[in-house]
């Protein structure tokens, strides 16, 4: 077995940053055709609307204001009747919609552009698929059902060509071919697969797997019903396994028995040698060093008091559920889910700055110039921006349902939404 060098991190942030920045047409750099089809796309963040089966199209700097709408379940009467003739399928639609979707539907998890601009790959947790979609005319170009009965978050590569996709219930990420959606390969994780990270050279994968979290066993010492939580990191080629990383063990290590070892979002630092993650049921995030393989830093950020104390009624196991880090790699970006509120961090001391009210906020990513974290507020239905340099609020945009994931991307230059009819 291999051994993963530092070199070969990256932080999620400069990951997306060059995926988009370069449009997908890295392999083709220098030509008059990919010169040009750069010049034909503009850069957006699409805001995937979970509950109402939408993505938001919206401006990736400045006022970020919204540009147009895609509907992401024009096949709705068709999967749900699939859904119904189905008895295990059905028990599986509704135990997501009563479970993880809080008594809704789970249609708009995570979203990419593919590289051309025409076209938002989304994965569709209450349908257990990955679908494209046609930016121009909104129809479905391609549709992969995942193993089992609920897809969730995905990756991107760095050349944009491949979309890795956590199958949660399968315990299998399947990475495919943005284009085609033609499955490229998979891979076996731990329990309940989330969050993936592509590293920057597109050579490795990064799952983080954060086990059984609708269950109401929360107490601390019933951690251990949770389970198979860890870290998986595969070649990207091969998909052959290359590293574990079982966090249970590293928080032992300091003395944090009672911590839960679920990974949840999670950035790597520009410099590829850090780690910030969260994990379930805390209040704040923990520095992890790959070199060293040990968790170096842990930061508590503060409590809102207005928060239950009974962690049963927190979602899915979450706290704090987002995090996010500016180019340079100064601050981080922290979504405080369960006690409304964002902040930014000073990476060098763990101080944080102004808490930001928000509501519910789900998601924490980085805006097209850098100069923003932007989280998205589940519980008000608009996605915010703050200043990495300030930490204040800039502005609030309106958006739909329960947004969640919010991700970097292209689009046509004058696109405005799908064609009628």
């Amino acid at each position: 077995m291999s051994v993963l060098r530092p070199g070969h991190l990256c932080s999620l942030a400069a990951a997306l940053t060059l995926t988009f920045t370069l449009g997908g047409t890295a392999t083709a750099a220098g030509t008059d055709s990919a010169q040009a089809s750069a010049a034909d796309l503009r850069e957006v963040m699409f805001v995937g609307n979970n509950w109402d089966g939408t993505a938001d199209v919206i401006r990736s700097t400045g006022d970020f204001a919204k540009i147009g709408r895609v509907d992401v379940i024009p096949d709705k009467a068709e999967r749900l009747a699939a859904i119904n003739a189905d008895p295990i399928k059905w028990i599986y639609f509704m135990a997501i919609r009563n479970g993880v979707g809080e008594g809704h539907d789970q249609f708009a998890d995570d979203m990419y552009s593919t590289p051309d601009g025409r076209s938002v790959v989304v994965s569709r947790p209450s349908f257990a698929d990955v679908v494209s979609i046609d930016l121009a005319s909104g129809r479905i170009n391609w549709r992969f059902p995942v193993a089992g009965y609920r897809s969730d978050h995905m990756a991107v590569s760095p050349d944009g060509t491949r979309v890795a996709v956590s199958a949660s219930t399968a315990n299998t990420v399947h990475v495919l071919d943005i284009t085609t959606g033609r499955q490229l390969g998979s891979f076996a994780t731990g329990d309940k697969p989330h969050e993936n990270i592509f590293t920057r050279d597109g050579k490795y994968i990064w799952n983080m797997a954060i086990g059984d979290v609708n269950t109401a066993l929360d107490d601390p010492w019933l951690d251990w019903t949770k389970g198979d939580r860890r870290i998986t990191v595969v070649d990207a080629t091969t998909f052959r396994q290359v590293k574990v990383i079982d966090m249970r063990e590293r928080l032992d290590a300091i003395g944090l028995k009672d911590y839960s070892d679920a990974v949840r979002p999670a950035v790597f630092s520009p410099d590829e040698s850090k780690l910030y993650f969260q994990v379930s049921f805390f209040n704040g995030f923990l520095e992890y060093d790959v070199a060293s393989d040990r968790i170096t830093r842990v930061k508590t950020l503060p409590k809102n008091p207005a928060t239950s104390t009974d962690r049963t009624t927190w979602v899915n196991d979450s706290r704090h559920h987002g995090i996010s880090m500016n180019p340079s790699g100064t601050k981080l970006c922290v979504a405080g889910t369960m006690d409304d509120y964002a902040t930014v961090v000073d990476r060098d001391t763990l101080q944080e700055g102004p808490l930001v009210t928000a509501s519910k906020p789900y998601w924490a990513t980085v805006s097209g110039d850098g100069k923003d974290c932007v989280v998205s507020e589940s519980g008000a239905d608009q996605v915010t921006a703050i200043d990495f340099a300030t930490g204040q609020k800039r502005v609030s945009v309106a958006v739909g349902d329960h947004p969640q994931r919010v991700r970097l991307g292209h689009v046509e230059a004058n696109w405005t939404g799908p064609s009628a009819g």
